[in-house]
């Protein structure tokens, strides 16, 4: 491995932290460029999901005021992420790779839609007195966790996006401060990856690539931090914006 290399995979690893802490999708820059440097799609894949939990872990860590006002909401979401990551994982290994194409540029376009609308949405919420503090119906809830669910296995499989469909789908049927939902989104995405990488890990061992993955997690880690402190200081108006705007750029990458 040259120096040329190991300093553009953790750059992309710094890149892809900052990204995926503030909004998600930090895989569209890590995965294309170990494409770039030859790796076959599979094992570039999960180790670049191996190496991306260590982003998730500074960027979950820098958001900790805002998810100590979830725990509430953590506890009913995390059982799902949790079972979505290790179907997502089992279906990347054993499935095609054409398997998710037609679906996944459709759920991208959905989360972003539920990102723009999500102001309408929350303030039809509001009128309903439906906050943190009080309980959802139940076929609400049951659709925002099977929603959690799905993006879960979508994370686990590929990962790409998986922070705007959650984002769009949470502040589309939840009322809370959107910097409270980026929070939430951390922890379900990192909860996603690691029980998607120790899958990995377990029944794919050999696709490992460890040096890749080492490298990705050293940037991804800086890139946690930094994500963190710039997401938690834009207003909500511009993360709306900057989520759209990966969205888009995902969108276009993928097509």
């Amino acid at each position: 491995m040259s120096l040329t290399e190991i300093l553009l995979i953790t750059l992309a690893g710094v890149a892809a932290g900052c990204i995926n802490t503030i909004v998600g999708s930090g895989t569209l820059v890590t995965f294309p460029t170990l494409l770039a440097f030859g790796y076959p799609a599979v094992p570039a894949n999960i180790s670049n999901s191996v190496g991306l939990v260590a982003g998730g872990i500074s960027g979950s860590w820098g958001y900790r005021a805002e998810v100590s006002e979830a725990r509430a909401r953590l506890k009913q979401f995390m059982p799902m992420s949790l079972l979505g990551g290790i179907t997502g994982a089992l279906l990347l290994i054993w499935l095609p790779p054409s398997a998710f194409k037609a679906i996944v540029p459709t759920l991208i376009i959905i989360g972003i839609v539920l990102v723009v609308i999500g102001p309408w949405l929350q303030k039809r919420a509001a009128a309903k007195h439906l906050d943190a503090s009080q309980e959802m119906s139940r076929p609400r809830r049951i659709a925002l966790r099977a929603g959690i669910f799905a993006a879960g296995v979508y994370g686990g499989y590929f990962g790409a996006a998986q922070g705007v469909l959650l984002m769009g789908l949470m502040s589309a049927m939840l009322s809370d401060p959107l910097q409270r939902l980026n929070g939430i989104k951390n922890i379900l995405s990192l909860i996603v990856n690691a029980v998607a990488a120790v899958t990995f890990i377990i029944v794919s061992f050999d696709n490992v690539r460890w040096t890749v993955a080492l490298l990705i997690a050293i940037g991804a880690f800086i890139g946690g931090v930094i994500g963190a402190k710039v997401g938690r200081r834009l207003p909500p108006w511009l993360l709306r914006t900057v989520i759209v705007i990966v969205g888009v750029v995902a969108l276009t990458q993928m097509f």
